[in-house]
């Protein structure tokens, strides 16, 4: 069993730490169309070229007044009026006001704007309530960005919440990484690809169907090499291909003991590949290390195996390759359980849960059901892991547990 011997696996942040601590950011990058960047990566600081809001403009519908002329008694009369578009450009006399709109220019010498609704009008003018202050409801120039200012470091990845700031500021062109280039195939007789009849003794290849879903998700550009037979010529070939179009191999399959024999000797030859056994479950056999170009991770034969060790450790290594300095590891928080859950001391195990918000506010966990490495569906019915520590035993049910939500991969 898992903790009768233990001490030659290695852990989680271990392997971690040994990936990453070996591979830079590709250094290669791109000007490309604003409209083209999303999921793209910034590959230098960007400055604003231009202040935001690039003039003094009204926060209100209302009137724009010089403060010093406010009477609460004397009516102002209006001198025209001010819209988004289309300012206030006449002579400006003195005690009037002049009726503006959201986003309009402030008239020259307009110190305050007073909303609609604490003004009254009348024939003779308008006159206001309230105590009108110097400054209220001017968005002034710069206020939000101001010209030269940092918008966003290099390491950005670029989304919903960035490009239209960018797009608001009139950048129409920008400087990103080049995109990463992984090339993914999987191994195995039994294998078939999704969409074809099933032969005796045959599976979908589910790993790579996952795999390529996941790079998209992070926007790599994705060279698909389908199943390889269980042939070391074959294999071989599928290799040397890979590395010479790719950045990053990611295979499936073949990096278990009593597998690994022939794929071992043969990724020995092409490169310097570490065969790891894992103290994690599911995802104990997992292979890294540098091809003659490329990099290569070597994902377990099961499903969900090769999903969660892709989760753990592709998706921070893609991250770094990719130039994205800033993404941060999917977020973890503490719940209750409302399930008792299985587990034997040995290995960090990473069980598939469901977590919502009790009536109390309080977070709770329950698990999906069988947690077998071949169980899929525990992340259809899922939305988070269950992270329980490598000597942690069965949980009963109320314990505290910590649970990894799951982030855009998975969701």
């Amino acid at each position: 069993m898992d903790h009768c011997n233990t001490s030659d696996l290695l852990s989680l942040e271990q392997a971690l730490t040994k990936m990453l601590s070996q591979v830079t950011p590709l250094q290669a990058t791109e000007i490309i169309a604003l409209t083209d960047a999303a999921g793209r990566i910034t590959a230098s600081a960007i400055t604003s070229p231009i202040a935001v809001p690039p003039f003094a403009n009204s926060a209100m519908d209302g009137y724009a007044v010089r403060c010093n002329e406010l009477s609460s008694t004397m009516p102002l009369p209006v001198a025209g009026k001010a819209f988004a578009g289309a300012p206030f450009k006449d002579v400006w006399p003195v005690n009037t006001c002049v009726r503006i709109m959201t986003g309009a220019p402030i008239p020259e010498g307009a110190d305050a704007v007073i909303m609609q609704e604490q003004a009254t009008v009348s024939e003779q003018g308008v006159t206001f309530s309230g105590n009108p202050r110097a400054g209220q409801n001017i968005r002034l120039a710069g206020e939000d960005i101001e010209q030269g200012a940092a918008v966003f470091p290099a390491g950005v990845r670029l989304g919903v919440a960035q490009l239209p700031l960018l797009a608001s500021l009139g950048i129409a062109e920008i400087n990103v990484f080049r995109t990463l280039k992984v090339a993914i195939f999987s191994t195995g007789d039994e294998l078939q690809p999704v969409g074809q009849p099933l032969g005796e003794g045959q599976i979908y290849d589910t790993n790579r169907f996952a795999v390529r879903l996941m790079l998209q998700q992070l926007g790599c550009q994705i060279i698909d090499l389908g199943v390889i037979r269980d042939d070391q010529q074959a294999l071989r070939k599928a290799f040397e291909k890979a590395d010479a179009a790719a950045d990053l191999v990611i295979s499936s399959g073949g990096v278990s003991v009593g597998e690994a024999d022939y794929t071992k000797q043969m990724l020995d030859e092409l490169g310097d590949i570490g065969f790891w056994k894992l103290a994690i479950k599911p995802g104990k056999p997992f292979a890294f290390g540098k091809l003659k170009n490329a990099w290569f991770c070597g994902l377990p034969g099961n499903p969900v195996s090769a999903v969660l060790t892709f989760y753990q450790l592709v998706q921070p290594l893609i991250a770094k390759l990719s130039g994205h300095s800033q993404w941060q590891p999917p977020l973890r928080l503490q719940a209750k359980t409302t399930t008792a859950l299985k587990k034997t001391p040995g290995r960090l195990d990473f069980q598939r849960g469901i977590f919502s918000t009790n009536a109390h506010g309080e977070l709770e966990v329950r698990t999906t059901g069988h947690q077998g490495s071949h169980v899929f569906s525990s992340f259809s019915q899922g939305n988070c892991f269950i992270v329980l520590e490598r000597e942690r035993g069965s949980v009963a049910v109320g314990e505290t547990v910590e649970i990894e939500l799951f982030n855009g991969l998975l969701n």
